[in-house]
Parts: C-alpha cells; structure tokens; sequence
C-alpha cells in the first residue's frame, strides 16, 4: 500500500498550523500584539495566551498518547494550559513549545508506513481507541478552531469585528 493518503493529511496539517493564508494557526499567533496575549474579553475567561498554550498541550498529549509510550498527563509541563510569562521571553518561549509539539507530532504521523496506518486504533489521551485518521483530522480540526477563536479575540480587542468588504 502507498502513502497517498498520508501525505495529504501532512499536507494539510503543514496548511492548518503554519499554512500562509489568514486561517493557519501560526499566521494567527504571529499576529497577537503583545498587549494581547492576556486581554479576556468581556464575559469570557480566556486569553490568548492559554489558547496556543492548550493547543502546544494537546498536541504534545495526543502525540504522546498515539505515538508515544502514553504516559503523558495533564499535570505535565508539556501539557500545560495557561500562561505564567506574558513577558516577550515568555511568549516566545510558548511560540517555541508550540512549534516543538507541532513538529514532534508531524514527524509521528510522517512516520507511518503507509495508509494502512491511518485505520489502526490508537490510545487518545482519555482511553478510548480511535482511528488514526481520526486523531489527525482532529488535530487539523483543532487547530484551524482556535486560529479562528485566535483572530476573533483580535479582531475584538481592536474594536475591528467587521468583515473587510462591510466597511461603509
């Protein structure tokens, strides 16, 4: 069996976490001004500054879980869910855990044999067995939710939530 399939969920895991269009999760952190890692909007109670931090988490705990000796638990550094640093160290700390996650996770998957991988059962982080494929598209999923929930809050903290061509 070949790879085909394979190599198109690379493809659009590379598109949805560091992709160059306005939806890839990268293009979207890059985008955080500094004041805007910790601002919470109103009613909410996150920031985006946990956001990527959840996100470098899960995929550093599904990759652990799926590919790994799945030892991995939420009480893990790597796991972490917040953001004690909004120094710009800090942030760039977080950029750095995510893009280490990112690529530990891609370099799983991209070792898989062939398609045929993409149908074996594998551990998620809660027990239960999933698809290979399933756990991927997740991860895809995952990440362009929180690029859009990541460009909504900065659209929101500069008071510019309109679409570009409603602008009359």
């Amino acid at each position: 069996m070949g790879r085909a399939a394979l190599d198109e969920y690379l493809y659009l895991m590379d598109e949805a976490f560091g992709g160059d269009d306005w939806h890839s999760l990268m293009t979207n952190v890059k985008a955080v001004a500094s004041d805007e890692w910790r601002w919470v909007a109103a009613g909410a109670v996150r920031p985006i500054g946990e956001m990527v931090s959840h996100v470098a988490g899960c995929k550093n705990m599904y990759q652990d879980h799926a590919f790994g000796p799945g030892t991995l638990t939420w009480a893990d550094p790597r796991a972490a869910q917040n953001l004690p640093d909004s120094t710009s160290a800090g942030i760039e700390a977080l950029r750095g855990r995510l893009l280490e996650a990112q690529r530990r996770l891609r370099a799983s998957v991209d070792a898989l044999g062939d398609d045929a991988e993409l149908f074996r059962p594998r551990k998620t982080n809660w027990g239960e067995l999933k698809e290979t494929r399933w756990i991927i598209k997740a991860l895809i999923e995952h990440d362009l939710y929180h690029a859009g929930e990541i460009n909504h809050l900065r659209s929101l903290r500069r008071a510019d939530d309109r679409w570009a061509f409603d602008r009359f």
